[in-house]
């Protein structure tokens, strides 16, 4: 117990001394919100108030990512944020109901920027552990970078284009004609092109991604743009990253969008799609609505979950703590 929170320690302070070495301001955001984040398959927790004996209209947050953006929208510019983030999924070995979450924005940047970040922020934290005497990985401290797009990444794996198989019809029979080992439900109707994409990924490709220590993957097919920008030579693919660690996946970047009309026609998909699957809906995104309709500055933001990347750098089995 004393030295994975020694090491975790060491990990946070390391990741501090980098942000503030790259003149980042520390930020606090508060952890109970209206809104907690819209994804469709991210689920929160609701605050419930024992004196008053009824559900309150507020949420753990599951980022800081809509206050983070009320700050941009202020004027701050080079901003992070470690704090604890609170998601209701079953606990396994990448999960928990509570992490810490790093976020870092940068105004007046693109997501190319914040791929060099990573870079630097990884190579910088393993220095610092070893200094600390941490227990590092064998070869962590010769780590190579590795970047592929989507397209890429499916040509080399799979010998297909992803993007020739846009619609979801054909994406199905593909995997239909291709794949039989992948159990593809009967009923259709319900499924979106998102689940079909995840199916295949997670079956055939991302398994094999734990033979690659650092692998960043970018320009995902435009129906995963979330909060991203379209790429304006190819609107086929969106601008956002993610990287993966010895197969694990550590975090996830956007080229920040700031056209509040598409965002709130994207969040009402999710919203219908969260009450269709789930049951349930949650408030407006007023916060980032607000932070919009002010003037959010072009920008580019990651989150990245730390006791994965402790789990990614050291011998530590078990970051985790609940």
């Amino acid at each position: 117990m004393q030295q994975r929170l020694l090491q975790q320690f060491h990990l946070l302070q390391a990741i501090r001394d980098y942000f503030r070495g790259e003149n980042f301001l520390d930020v606090m955001t508060p952890p109970a919100v209206e809104n907690p984040g819209m994804e469709t398959h991210i689920h929160p927790f609701a605050l419930y108030s024992v004196h008053q004996k009824n559900i309150q209209n507020y949420y753990l947050h599951t980022s800081p990512e809509f206050h983070m953006k009320e700050l941009l929208s202020l004027g701050f510019e080079k901003i992070f944020n470690l704090s604890y983030c609170f998601r209701d999924e079953p606990n396994s070995p990448h999960h928990r109901f509570q992490f810490i979450m790093l976020e870092w924005y940068r105004t007046n940047a693109r997501y190319e920027q914040i791929m060099d970040d990573c870079e630097k922020l990884i190579t910088f934290c393993v220095q610092q552990l070893k200094k600390s005497k941490a227990s590092l990985k064998p070869g962590i401290a010769n780590l190579k970078f590795e970047r592929l797009t989507i397209q890429e990444l499916f040509q080399q794996y799979l010998k297909v284009d992803i993007l020739t198989l846009l619609n979801k019809e054909d994406l199905r029979n593909y995997i239909q004609k291709n794949y039989t080992d992948i159990p593809l439900p009967k009923e259709t109707a319900s499924m979106s092109w998102d689940d079909y994409y995840f199916l295949l990924f997670l079956n055939k490709i991302e398994p094999q991604l734990k033979d690659r220590p650092y692998l960043l993957l970018y320009e995902f097919p435009h129906h995963l743009a979330a909060l991203s920008t379209l790429k304006e030579s190819d609107p086929r693919v969106c601008e956002r990253f993610e990287i993966y660690l010895h197969g694990v996946e550590l975090c996830n970047c956007f080229n920040e969008l700031t056209d509040i009309e598409l965002q709130k026609k994207r969040f009402s998909q999710q919203k219908e799609e969260k009450k269709n699957l789930y049951g349930y809906e949650l408030p407006e995104a007023n916060v980032l609505y607000q932070a919009l309709e002010k003037g959010l500055p072009k920008s580019a933001g990651i989150a990245l979950g730390v006791e994965r990347l402790l789990l990614s750098l050291t011998t530590e089995e078990n970051p985790f703590f609940k």
